[in-house]
C-alpha cells in the first residue's frame, strides 16, 4: 500500500471519530435540554403568588410564616415535616382539607399538634384543590424577605444658593468687604483734599452745630402728643392679640406614652378614622379608642415590615408594639393575656373650652363632613397635632362657607325648600340654616 491510499485510509478514519463525537455531544446537549425543561416545567407547577393571595384568606387568622400564633408558624413547613417526622405533601392534603378526620384515626404527629394547640383542631378546608395548596406551599418555602429601610432624606441646607453653587452668606461676605474697601477710599480722599486745600490756603467753613434731634423732639409738644397716643394705641393691639391666644392651642403636638402613627395607619394603611373612633359617628365625643381595638390587628402584626427613616427605625416601632403587648397583658410567646395590665394615660390634643358645645355626629353623619376638614391632613401625620384654631371665629367662617348637605334627609329637605324661596338661592349654607345662633354652640 502507498502513502496515498493510507493518508486516504487515515483521513476516513478521523472523519469517522469526530462524526461519532460530534453525534454524542450533540445528543447530550439534548439530554441536558430535555432535564432542564422538565425541572423548568415542574418547578413552574406551583405559583407562590397565587399561594399568597390563598394563604391570606384562609391561613392568615391563624398562622404566620415566622412565628407560631393560634397555630405553628408555616415557613418551610413541608420541609420541616419532612425532615423532622417523615411527612410527605399527601399527609399535608389530608391534614388542611380534613384535621379532624386526620386526628380521629389516631396519626400520631396529628394527636401531638391537637394536643400542644390546647384540643383546638384546625378549620377543615375541603375547597382546597391540590393545586392550591401546592401553591400555598410554594409560597411558604420562599425566603424571608427582609425589608429595606429607606435612608433618610439628605438636609438640604437652609442657605439657598445661586446658580454657580456659592452660598449668600459669601457672597454677602464679598459685598462686605468691597464697602468696606470703598468707605476708606473714600476717606482717604477726603482727607486728601483736605489737605490739598490747607496747602492753597483755602479756608473751609465749618458748619454750625444744630440743635440734637431729641431735644428738639422734646421741645416740640405735638410730637409728643402723637407719640404717646400712637404707643398707647400699639400697645392696647398688642395686648389684645395677645388676650385672644389665651386657649388657641393651635399647632400643639403632645408626646404620647405609646407612639401612634396617623401616618401609617390612616395614610398607608387606609383605615378609616371612624374604625378607631367609632364613637364620632353617634355620640358627642369621637372618643378615644381602647387599647383592645388595637388589639383586633396587632395580635397578629407583631413587626413593622414598612418603610422606615433614621428618626422611625424598625426597631423603634417594634418596641412601641411591645409596650401595647404590655399595656393590655399580652404574652406574645404564649399568644394569650396574661390578666396584668397596665392602664395608658393618653394626652388629649384637641379640647374646646367648657362653655362650647360641638356634637361629632352633626358633623359626620348628618352633615357628612370629613374629618381632615377639622383635623387637618391626618393621614400625614407621623405624629398628631391640633390642626386648626378650633376658635369660635373659625366656626363661624366655616357655618357662612359651608353648604348644608341634604342628600338622603328629609327633614333637611323640606326645610331646605322652604329656605330656598325665601333666599332666592339653590344652595343653602349651615348659616343660612339657623347655623350661626348663639344658642347652637352655647347653652
Amino acid at each position: 500500500m502507498d502513502q496515498k491510499e493510507l493518508r486516504r485510509q487515515f483521513s476516513l478514519f478521523k472523519s469517522s471519530r469526530l462524526s461519532n463525537l460530534k453525534t454524542k455531544i450533540f445528543g447530550l446537549l439534548l439530554l441536558a435540554l430535555f432535564f432542564t425543561s422538565t425541572i423548568t416545567i415542574f418547578a413552574q407547577d406551583a405559583d407562590p403568588v397565587a399561594g399568597k393571595a390563598l394563604f391570606n384568606t384562609n391561613c392568615a387568622s391563624c398562622h404566620k410564616l415566622d412565628r407560631k400564633m393560634t397555630g405553628p408558624a408555616l415557613r418551610n413547613v413541608e420541609t420541616r415535616l419532612l425532615e423532622d417526622e417523615g411527612l410527605d405533601r399527601e399527609w399535608l392534603y389530608k391534614w388542611i382539607r380534613n384535621s379532624s378526620s386526620l386526628i380521629k384515626s389516631g396519626d400520631a404527629y396529628a394527636v401531638k399538634i391537637y394536643e400542644e394547640y390546647n384540643k383546638a383542631a384546625m378549620t377543615a378546608y375541603p375547597q382546597l384543590t391540590n393545586t392550591d395548596i401546592d401553591n400555598i406551599l410554594a409560597y411558604t418555602a420562599q425566603e424571608k424577605v427582609v425589608p429595606v429601610a429607606v435612608a433618610a432624606a439628605t438636609q438640604v441646607s437652609n442657605v439657598p444658593s445661586n446658580d454657580l453653587g456659592l452660598s449668600d452668606q459669601i457672597i454677602l461676605g464679598v459685598f462686605a468687604i468691597l464697602f468696606l474697601l470703598l468707605s476708606i477710599g473714600l476717606i482717604l480722599v477726603a482727607k486728601t483734599l483736605k489737605n490739598l486745600a490747607e496747602l492753597k490756603g483755602i479756608k473751609i467753613e465749618e458748619k454750625k452745630k444744630g440743635k440734637p434731634i431729641w431735644k428738639a423732639y422734646l421741645e416740640n409738644q405735638f410730637l409728643m402728643l402723637c407719640t404717646a397716643v400712637i404707643f398707647l394705641l400699639v400697645s392696647a393691639y398688642g395686648f389684645y392679640g395677645w388676650t385672644m391666644q389665651v386657649g388657641v392651642n393651635q399647632g400643639y403636638m403632645p408626646v404620647q406614652p405609646i407612639h401612634y402613627s396617623h401616618k401609617i395607619h390612616s395614610g398607608d394603611n387606609k383605615i378609616d378614622c371612624n374604625y378607631c373612633h367609632s364613637s364620632a359617628r353617634v355620640s358627642k365625643h369621637s372618643g378615644i379608642p381602647s387599647l383592645n381595638i388595637c388589639m383586633n390587628c396587632h395580635k397578629s402584626i407583631y413587626e413593622y415590615n414598612g418603610e422606615t427613616t433614621e428618626e422611625y427605625s424598625k426597631e423603634f416601632y417594634d418596641g412601641e408594639i411591645k409596650k401595647l403587648y404590655k399595656a393590655v397583658g399580652w404574652d406574645d410567646e404564649a399568644q394569650e393575656y396574661t390578666g396584668v395590665t397596665y392602664p395608658v394615660k393618653w394626652v388629649r390634643i384637641h379640647n374646646l373650652p367648657d362653655f362650647a358645645y360641638f356634637n361629632h355626629s352633626q358633623h359626620v353623619s348628618v352633615a357628612g363632613i370629613d374629618c381632615q376638614t377639622c383635623h387637618g391632613p391626618v393621614e400625614e401625620m407621623e405624629i398628631m397635632y391640633q390642626h386648626s384654631s378650633l376658635t369660635m371665629g373659625w366656626c363661624i367662617n366655616c357655618h357662612r362657607e359651608t353648604n348644608v348637605n341634604i342628600k338622603d334627609n328629609e327633614y333637611y329637605d323640606r326645610i331646605h325648600k322652604e329656605l330656598s324661596k325665601k333666599y332666592g338661592v339653590e344652595v343653602l349654607t349651615a348659616a343660612q340654616m339657623g347655623g350661626l345662633e348663639c344658642g347652637k354652640c352655647h347653652y
